[in-house]
């Protein structure tokens, strides 16, 4: 039988599941075209619109963007999709330190069944 706690944490996963993506810089965009682009998808993380934002991040390869949406996910109790941005950018330190919160909680859920 699984705790409240534990059911929380699977109700927040991405209806989508997780879906591989890319940071790579698209190389087909000049320099102006991706710098215009990171103005937009700044543009549109502070006015709130941040799937646009990540679209646009991802498209243009801009990591310091894609670690911002991470930390905005992260303090929005969205793990999951702040994990997939920290993996995207590549920002080993904040994606690390995810892993080893996921591995406690996976070991507690192993230990409570263990135990029921």
């Amino acid at each position: 039988m699984m705790s409240a706690k534990s059911k929380k944490i699977l109700q927040q996963m991405p209806q989508e599941g997780f879906i591989k993506l890319t940071s790579e810089v698209n190389r087909s965009l000049n320099d102006q075209q991706r710098v215009a682009l990171i103005r937009k998808g700044n543009e549109l993380f502070n006015k709130g619109k941040l799937d646009m934002a990540k679209r646009i991040y991802m498209t243009a390869g801009y990591t310091d963007g894609l670690i911002r949406l991470g930390d905005h996910y992260y303090r929005s109790k969205q793990p999951l999709e702040a994990f997939r941005m920290y993996r995207l950018a590549p920002y080993r330190r904040s994606s690390e330190r995810m892993i080893e919160k996921m591995a406690m909680i996976l070991r507690s859920w192993l230990e409570e069944k263990n135990q029921g």
